[in-house]
């Protein structure tokens, strides 16, 4: 049984010690390798970001080979992750640090904070992990483990709840095991204080924890209600010619930007699917399409909405595409989609009319995304 007399983050660093996972970014934590793990992992799941992360550092071993991809192929490495500005910033990020700081990362969190897509946490785990630096991390893991540790009454969606948990926990970060001591606190809450079914038995920290001495482990983390997700309704064209499938690129500053998706748009209020996806085709390419039967219906989540993805088999396409989107759209052969990165709710989409039309099942990576910080 954990003894009170003991300080709490020695108990703690003693549990990690036995109970760490092996992760691969764990193996062998140069700060490259770190920084490419926490940027994975920030709102994903462990046991989805590990393959990732495994191809990602095999296809890009260094900052200079990640710098020197093109962004289609950082994307195309990330497909399926979801958050896709996160490729977009470490392919940013990746460009600056071998320009400004010779091919290697920063060292402190007040530096990596000037890096594209590296917020406070981020910073903080990268500067401790890497570099030992006396910081504190402060995820969704941290927030409820101290929540209940310390019974935290603010509101921990407020940034200046993880603000006042970061000024707070500073003190205690230890000198020599700075990162070992960040990963202990995720580790714990992603394992042990768990945001359902808590297993309060097994904690290092429980005769510590004010939650548990009081039986108000539920009433931990306290959180703003949670507001419906909006949703919308889009509508995509297959449009074919000569054998071939039109795609087109997404803006690189917008919404899954640098990704290719099938051409069309979210559907007016009162509009028929068939209108809308003929219309946004002719907004987006400049061609007619005829509108014919429904090839795929996708559900799918994303941070901030919801969409349900129709898409129509469009044929006897008319005009030429303008020459603005000479590079934004292409006419391509079937067997040649699996080449460019594609979001979820497209790439299913794809997959499911292949399937009706050839008989094929072609194999694609799609696992579903979660917004869902590190939690286990």
């Amino acid at each position: 049984m954990p003894s009170r007399a003991e300080p709490w983050p020695r108990r703690l660093l003693r549990w990690y010690d036995r109970n760490a996972r092996h992760l691969p970014w764990r193996e062998n934590p140069t700060p490259y390798r770190v920084w490419i793990s926490e940027m994975m992992l920030q709102q994903t799941k462990v046991e989805t970001v590990v393959p990732y992360f495994r191809r990602f550092v095999r296809t890009f071993p260094s900052v200079r080979m990640l710098a020197a991809a093109n962004l289609a192929a950082v994307l195309k490495q990330w497909e399926g992750l979801g958050y896709y500005s996160r490729a977009r910033n470490l392919h940013m990020a990746a460009g600056i640090i071998c320009k400004e700081h010779g091919a290697r990362l920063p060292r402190t969190y007040d530096e990596l904070l000037k890096l594209p897509g590296i917020g406070p946490y981020c910073a903080a785990a990268i500067a401790s992990i890497a570099f030992g630096e006396r910081v504190p991390v402060v995820d969704g893991n941290v927030l409820r483990v101290f929540s209940r540790l310390w019974m935290i009454n603010e509101d921990v969606k407020k940034t200046r709840t993880r603000q006042a948990l970061f000024s707070r926990l500073q003190p205690y970060v230890p000198g020599r095991r700075a990162g070992d001591f960040n990963q202990a606190m995720m580790e714990l809450g992603a394992r042990v204080c768990t945001p359902r079914n808590p297993q309060c038995g097994r904690c290092p920290l429980r005769t510590t924890c004010a939650a548990h001495a009081a039986n108000r482990i539920a009433a931990y983390p306290v959180r703003s209600p949670t507001t419906r997700l909006p949703h919308r309704h889009v509508d995509v064209g297959v449009v074919r010619r000569n054998g071939r499938i039109l795609i087109t690129q997404r803006p690189v500053n917008r919404m899954l930007g640098g990704l290719w998706v099938l051409p069309g748009g979210p559907r007016a209020n009162g509009e028929r699917g068939s209108t809308s996806v003929a219309r946004c085709i002719r907004e987006k390419t400049g061609l007619d399409v005829r509108p014919g039967p429904i090839v795929a219906t996708v559900q799918h989540t994303y941070s901030h909405f919801s969409i349900t993805m129709t898409a129509f088999e469009c044929t006897d396409p008319t005009g030429c595409l303008p020459r603005k989107h000479k590079n934004s759209a292409k006419w391509v052969w079937p067997r040649a989609l699996d080449s460019y990165p594609m979001p979820t709710a497209t790439r299913r989409a794809i997959s499911r009319w292949l399937e009706d039309n050839d008989g094929t099942t072609r194999k694609h990576t799609v696992p579903k995304s979660s917004a869902n910080r590190r939690k286990s």
